[in-house]
């Protein structure tokens, strides 16, 4: 008598994944949005990668024979009353912006998947509780919650990337959990509980394929508003401490002197605002191409 070994049923096969990540892409290099935004996004990488081989003149270093100077061959974009070079600053303060930006999306982002998809999956009690939960930290305001992290924690890099991080996640969850109560239903899902298979199992291995793409999406949106929050902080002065090239703190120092070196203050402005506006199209052209409707998923 022999025995009939049944596979348990899984996520979608390998060769389905395969074919719905080659769909994606081909989708994506269709999309003119979404590949203009990523273009933008990587120049601004690019160019804070390449920083110390585009400038030769120190980011932090005074010079005061060289104070409030104007454009010229040798400072493309003058000085700032410290006598600093503009452009330099700028360059370096994309490596700021970038690197304390990415690192709190991709916590928040990694915290409020996880969240969301345990909420989706746990359901009852557990759900309601973690949405009251969600609801009372959305309720306040972003920037005053990052004030009130800030002024009683300090102003490190450290700090502002879980003041961000935890500002960020009931957002992500909310819009992570719609996206995977679509999902749990599938039979797919039913049958990982039918073997047996825990709550992290179930969310690595059935949920998450099926919502990376909303999590994509989300990720790249997020990380605009994390730019824009981090530089809000800055300019404020509860961001980067004097003199660290940040952009937000360059348009607070150079404000008062916007009259007679106004590069000082638009060139960050302008770094500034091409890098988010690269970010917004890179998440409208990524949600149009992989079909995310984001009103739908609750954002």
């Amino acid at each position: 008598m022999t025995t009939l070994d049944t596979a348990p049923p899984a996520a979608p096969a390998a060769a389905d994944v395969r074919a719905r990540t080659a769909r994606a892409w081909h989708t994506l290099r269709s999309s003119r949005t979404a590949l203009v935004g990523l273009a933008v996004v990587g120049v601004h990488v690019l160019l804070a990668l390449l920083a110390p081989l585009l400038t030769s003149y120190d980011p932090t270093a005074n010079d005061p024979s060289h104070v409030l100077l104007g454009p010229s061959w040798e400072h493309w974009a003058g000085t700032d009353q410290y006598g600093r070079d503009v452009l330099t600053r700028v360059l370096y303060g994309g490596r700021y912006a970038l690197g304390v930006s990415v690192v709190a999306t991709v916590l928040a982002v990694a915290l409020g998947t996880v969240i969301g998809c345990a909420a989706a999956l746990r359901g009852g009690w557990f759900d309601d509780v973690l949405g009251r939960v969600l609801d009372a930290v959305l309720a306040v305001p972003s920037i005053l919650a990052l004030l009130v992290v800030v002024t009683a924690l300090g102003t490190g890099s450290a700090v502002i990337v879980c003041a961000v991080a935890v500002v960020f996640v009931p957002q992500v969850a909310r819009v992570v959990r719609g996206a995977a109560l679509a999902v749990v239903p599938a039979d797919y899902v039913t049958a990982a509980r039918a073997r047996g298979e825990g709550t992290w199992s179930i969310l690595r291995r059935e949920v998450l394929p099926n919502i990376a793409d909303v999590v994509g999406v989300e990720f790249a949106m997020r990380a605009s508003w994390v730019v824009l929050l981090i530089s809000s902080l800055s300019f404020l002065g509860f961001g980067a401490d004097p003199p660290t090239p940040d952009w937000g703190l360059m348009v607070a120092e150079n404000r008062t002197a916007i009259t007679v070196v106004p590069m000082a203050s638009l060139a960050p402005i302008i770094a500034l605002a091409t890098l988010v506006v690269g970010l917004n199209l890179a998440a409208d052209g990524l949600s149009k191409a992989w079909g995310v409707d984001r009103i739908r998923e609750g954002s």
